[in-house]
């Protein structure tokens, strides 16, 4: 199983509730169609390795697929709308790390 993880460092703006509520429902839809696909997670970042401090990422999304050819697949017809509509909730550059998950409980 591959994780692709979408990491949205915590430096600039973010908008959770437009995130939640609007793009990650069109995200779903338009992703979790693909062949391969095995769930998705958002995590909301709210602290740092020492207490008080912020966390290093404001949200972090995390999609499983059998492969990551089956993710691309299932991602890249939708890339420009998806991609389009991250000036709606954020102006992070995001990174993107692929994954293989080595244990899965």
């Amino acid at each position: 199983m591959i994780k692709i993880s979408i990491l949205y460092p915590n430096n600039g703006r973010f908008d959770m509730g437009y995130y939640l509520n609007t793009h990650m429902p069109l995200s779903i839809k338009r992703i979790s169609a693909g062949q391969g696909y095995q769930g998705v997670s958002v995590e909301r970042g709210l602290g740092g390795a020492s207490p008080g401090s912020a966390p290093a990422y404001v949200a972090m999304c995390h999609y499983l697929f059998d492969t990551a050819d089956d993710f691309m697949a299932a991602f890249l017809p939708h890339a420009a709308e998806l991609q389009g509509d991250m000036p709606n909730y954020t102006d992070i550059a995001t990174i993107i790390q692929i994954s293989e998950v080595a244990i899965n409980r």
